[in-house]
């Protein structure tokens, strides 16, 4: 007769933790920022058909790393749970809350059962408001914690460098197209090589609450964003154009100030030249 083979409740768990994070962390980052209007959401991606970004209802929208097929039916899921909340009693009964506690009890639910695997999947619910505070993000695990976060969300990939980055360059207030350009940034900096990113590799999307529709939710398109981007530089590109003005002008006010012209320098004393700057996985 053999003997059944035994593995403690915590070691299972260990092992399911470890599964699927190791599957999440093969797909690309997404980003979750609070701007001045809204919220931006900006995903590494380079399908045009499978989105990791999309609308849930009319001041919602959801982003999720991991496996498509997990997500996607998740989303599909929400989309019918706010539908008919809405249609039984009241648009305004549709909550982000509410969806991302539906969202936790399912995902809780199949992480902790012992017949299935756990989904390899990490979602933000996010929902906009009337001003910056009213507005709510929630992140959710593949075990089904919840946590609610303010300012900036990241997951997927290199998630802790990505955040780690966003951290030292976000401030309260930011504008669109500089939230759109540090995000774009932070998703170059996920390694030990700086990326720079193009529109076609990325999914961009915002919940606008200057929008007038009932629906906030706004997809910018790839000709849209090629736009902002190349209207903004890099933040190392912003800061060494700032210094070279700022010595430039400081330069010219001081030749301008004095009626003495300045000798040129001598031919046996070159001036050297300025250092140059210092340079079929999941979703």
């Amino acid at each position: 007769m053999s003997v059944p083979f035994y593995v403690s409740p915590e070691q299972l768990m260990r092992d399911r933790a470890d599964f699927a994070r190791k599957g999440i962390a093969k797909g690309r980052s997404a980003i979750a920022l609070q701007y001045a209007d809204g919220i931006l959401f900006v995903a590494e991606n380079r399908s045009p058909a499978l989105h990791k970004v999309a609308e849930i209802y009319d001041r919602m929208a959801f982003a999720a790393v991991g496996r498509y097929n997990e997500f996607e039916n998740l989303r599909i899921a929400g989309v019918r749970l706010a539908d008919m909340r809405g249609y039984s009693y009241d648009r305004r009964d549709v909550t982000g809350r509410a969806l991302a506690n539906a969202y936790a009890q399912t995902l809780g639910a199949i992480f902790s059962s012992g017949g299935e695997k756990p989904l390899e999947v990490e979602i933000l619910v996010a929902e906009i408001g009337a001003g910056v505070a009213d507005d709510q993000i929630y992140r959710l695990t593949y075990d089904g914690s919840i946590a609610d976060v303010r300012g900036y969300a990241v997951m997927g990939g290199a998630a802790d460098t990505v955040a780690e980055y966003i951290g030292e360059h976000y401030t309260e207030g930011i504008s669109l197209s500089g939230a759109l350009r540090l995000a774009v940034d932070a998703l170059g900096h996920d390694g030990t090589e700086v990326r720079e990113l193009t529109s076609d590799q990325l999914e961009v999307a915002v919940l606008d609450r200057t929008r007038t529709q009932v629906r906030k939710f706004k997809r910018i398109s790839e000709e849209s964003l090629a736009g902002i981007l190349s209207e903004s530089s890099p933040a190392v590109d912003e800061k060494t154009d700032a210094d070279v003005g700022d010595s430039s002008d400081s330069d010219s006010g001081e030749s301008s100030a004095g009626d003495t012209p300045v000798a040129p320098p001598a031919d046996d004393a070159p001036i050297a030249p300025p250092e140059d700057p210092d340079d079929d996985r999941p979703l």
